[in-house]
């Protein structure tokens, strides 16, 4: 909702919006474009009479600004109705779907674009280090859509993205997620059904050929031509890594074409990334060899395993990762990037299908690549969370104040370690408490 409303700041439009919990770097990203952030859900902000209302998925019935709004009459659409009605008619738009990875491989998939001089707008639900922004009209007919599964709005319950009609569509993989939506994986692969009825015959969809639940969703029907990729088979486009420590990727097309470079990143997940978008970049006209040479100069997303400090040869990261299949993934590419050193992952479990105990079960083994293992544990989380999370042993503190949280890490932190923070939300600003810690106790004389 943040890069919807910097895409209506940009088409010219004063621009306010409500929020409860506002933190960076959206705050932060909105204030710096001149778009006022109201705290809280008071129905006086809209005395002023707004043209239009852009409603986001977290507003529910009986919230007051939404009982106003319907009361009063206002005219109101959901932030994907407005997208594809004011900025995606019309252009060939580059959507990026699937459980993991959406916002890393759009970033890619946009970096890469512009690298090429062809200057695409674009909406992701995370800001780009390379653009410093999360939305961008852009000046030429190519625009990328982090392409979500969650449900559009109180008054549609279709996914986001069946809005999009995109032209390329990429599918990173498959995974059962939104547990308080979506009661089980047959819902959501029949949601991504109906976002296949809507690609035209002469658009192209870019796929996980290693993925056996995009395999049904393909199985279900599909009328556009498929592109398969993977980094352990051969396909249509396949990617490796060529040293140990994952610092220089090549990837290639059947072919023959094939190009590889240095780059920043690390870990098998952001090399599928990778492939999937050199693959959605050659339908808009870019080369492998340009698609990965743009790759050596992509700095990351803000948030996606974002090195945000090093403070006496500790790294702190700060990473959205909150599913088990992703937390396995960043673990095993620290893991491999920084061998002999220790991998110490603090953890808040705040996602609504996380809270609901559904991944309590793998849990333990997606952190089991981690040295030690600090977790938040919030008020109300299933009672099975912490039996489930036993197996770890020693190597777990389970905590229910982040300043606890904060205090157990200072103590047991040493020089070399790599330290990442893992939460889609806040996590009471515990990253940054730790850091502002740490650097105390370096200035503070013996």
């Amino acid at each position: 909702m943040g890069g919807v409303a910097a895409l209506a700041r940009a088409a010219g439009h004063r621009v306010t919006g409500c929020d409860a919990n506002v933190y960076p770097p959206m705050s932060t990203q909105l204030s710096s474009l001149g778009i006022d952030i109201i705290e809280g859900y008071d129905p006086s902000q809209l005395d002023s009479a707004p043209d239009y209302v852009v409603v986001g998925n977290a507003m529910v019935r009986g919230n007051p600004v939404v009982e106003a709004m319907l009361n009063r009459r206002i005219p109101y659409c959901s932030g994907p109705q407005w997208l594809s009605e004011h900025v995606l008619h019309k252009r060939h738009v580059l959507a990026v779907s699937g459980t993991h990875g959406k916002t890393t491989t759009a970033s890619m998939l946009a970096w890469i674009l512009e690298d090429a001089g062809l200057s695409p707008g674009f909406l992701i639900g995370g800001i780009p280090v390379n653009f410093d922004t999360s939305a961008r009209f852009g000046e030429s007919q190519y625009f990328v859509v982090e392409a979500d599964e969650y449900d559009t709005a109180f008054f549609d319950k279709r996914a986001k993205f069946v809005h999009y009609r995109p032209q390329t569509l990429v599918i990173n993989n498959l995974e059962f997620d939104h547990a308080d939506i979506y009661k089980d994986l047959d819902a959501i692969l029949w949601q991504f059904h109906q976002l296949m009825r809507t690609l035209p015959g002469n658009g192209r969809v870019i796929i996980n050929g290693d993925d056996q639940n995009i395999d049904k969703v393909i199985g279900y029907g599909c009328w556009t031509p498929v592109e398969q990729f993977s980094i352990s088979n051969e396909r249509e486009w396949s990617a490796r890594f060529k040293d140990a420590g994952e610092r220089r990727i090549e990837i290639s097309h059947a072919s023959g074409n094939k190009s590889d470079t240095l780059w920043k990143l690390g870990g098998t997940h952001n090399l599928e990334n990778a492939v999937a978008a050199v693959a959605a970049a050659q339908s808009a006209g870019v080369s492998i060899g340009q698609a990965v040479a743009a790759l050596s100069r992509f700095d990351g997303v803000k948030r996606r395993m974002e090195r945000t400090a090093t403070v006496s040869d500790i790294a702190i990261y700060d990473d959205f990762a909150h599913h088990p299949t992703a937390i396995q993934r960043t673990v095993a590419g620290l893991r491999k990037r920084f061998p002999g050193q220790r991998i110490v992952v603090a953890l808040e479990p705040r996602s609504n299908t996380m809270k609901m105990g559904l991944y309590n079960d793998s849990l333990a083994a997606s952190l089991d690549g981690a040295d030690l293992i600090f977790v938040y544990r919030p008020d109300g989380m299933n009672e099975q969370f912490d039996t489930n999370l036993a197996p770890l042993g020693e190597r777990l503190t389970i905590c229910t104040d982040y300043d606890e949280l904060v205090s157990g890490l200072n103590e047991k932190l040493l020089a070399g370690d790599q330290l990442v923070f893992m939460s889609n939300g806040g996590f009471g600003a515990a990253r940054q408490k730790l850091t502002m810690e740490l650097q105390r106790k370096r200035l503070t004389p013996a």
